[in-house]
């Protein structure tokens, strides 16, 4: 008897359809009625009918242009994520090195690697309220190990001051997510041939060129993904800012999530500005992510494709001529 062959393609329309509908229901659509709510005069906790401004760009205009709260918001988000990004990046890249050396053979990875990623663990809240206590003014731990040392006279405010208050948020976050970064990339060595790293080592590569030379570049992909999570994730900065300092002092750790959410939430309840602004910031998004891919991409594979394209472009042109000629 002849046996029927099943088609198993339909299962994973079936298993993928919660996923797409979730997706649909719960992201793709807030996504585009925040875009179309942009270009409206909607405001006001009281519903009212909304329509389409005359000049549809203007919440936008308004924003950029004579919202200084905005653009400070802007400057102290970029300023935050680059502050903790960079020592976050190469604290994770040495601790990767570290850990993954053959000839170093460090013992107990697993407890170290769980004490460095702990802090990611901590809940924002809790992070916030332990570095409240530290810098607390006049008596807090911070301000009595200063004097203690001999340091200060008199009691710092730390966060009345608006370089520390950067300096503190920026180390915070810094601190919660390095041992994050520290796995991905830790995950991405591993996954490397150990047959490149013995073939350097035969040829009497030290620790410094085989790093640089074989396990960055192979870590291209895992590090674009790591810039790429970064940067979105700190663009959308928020929690810690918004628990430890609200925004202060004089708005100078204000993040364009938190003026999103004062704009929407508080006050005036201006959603049009709000998502106008959550527009501008995924636009943004969108062209870091683009710079980044290009940076980032793999230049060797690129040069080859351009080969192959000549290739079939001259193979198509000589099959032309010759088929005109063999027609003649």
């Amino acid at each position: 008897m002849r046996r029927k062959n099943v088609n198993y393609s339909k299962y994973g329309y079936i298993f993928t359809f919660p996923f797409v509908l979730a997706f649909l229901i719960f992201s793709l659509y807030p996504i585009l009625y925040t875009a179309v709510i942009g270009f409206t005069d909607m405001k006001g906790i009281i519903p009212k009918p909304i329509h389409i401004l005359d000049n549809p760009f203007q919440n936008f205009k308004d924003l950029l242009f004579d919202n200084p709260s905005f653009r400070k918001s802007l400057i102290n988000t970029g300023l935050l994520w680059i502050t903790n990004f960079v020592p976050q990046m190469l604290l994770a890249l040495l601790l990767t090195a570290w850990f993954t050396n053959k000839r170093l053979n460090i013992k107990g990875q697993g407890l170290f690697k769980v004490l460095l990623y702990m802090p990611n663990i901590i809940t924002a809240s809790t992070i916030a309220v332990l570095f409240s206590t530290l810098f607390a003014y006049p008596m807090g731990p911070v301000n009595s190990l200063f004097q203690m040392l001999g340091w200060t006279d008199a009691p710092v405010f730390f966060l009345q001051d608006k370089t520390t208050a950067r300096g503190i948020v920026a180390f915070i976050q810094f601190w919660m997510w390095y041992g994050n970064t520290m796995i991905v990339l830790i995950a991405g060595v591993m996954g490397i041939n150990p047959a490149l790293f013995e073939s350097a080592s035969i040829d009497g590569a030290n620790g410094f060129q085989t790093f640089f030379r074989i396990t960055l570049p192979s870590l291209r992909t895992i590090l674009l993904f790591t810039l790429i999570t970064s940067m979105v994730g700190g663009l959308t900065m928020f929690d810690i800012p918004q628990l430890f300092l609200a925004g202060g002092p004089d708005d100078s750790t204000l993040t364009t999530s938190m003026f999103i959410y004062g704009q929407a939430f508080k006050g005036s309840y201006m959603y049009n500005r709000a998502a106008a602004a959550s527009m501008i910031m995924f636009l943004i998004s969108a062209v870091l992510a683009g710079i980044l891919f290009y940076v980032m991409r793999d230049r060797d594979a690129s040069r080859l494709k351009k080969i192959q394209k000549q290739k079939y472009r001259k193979a198509a042109i000589a099959a032309r001529e010759g088929g005109v000629t063999h027609g003649k």
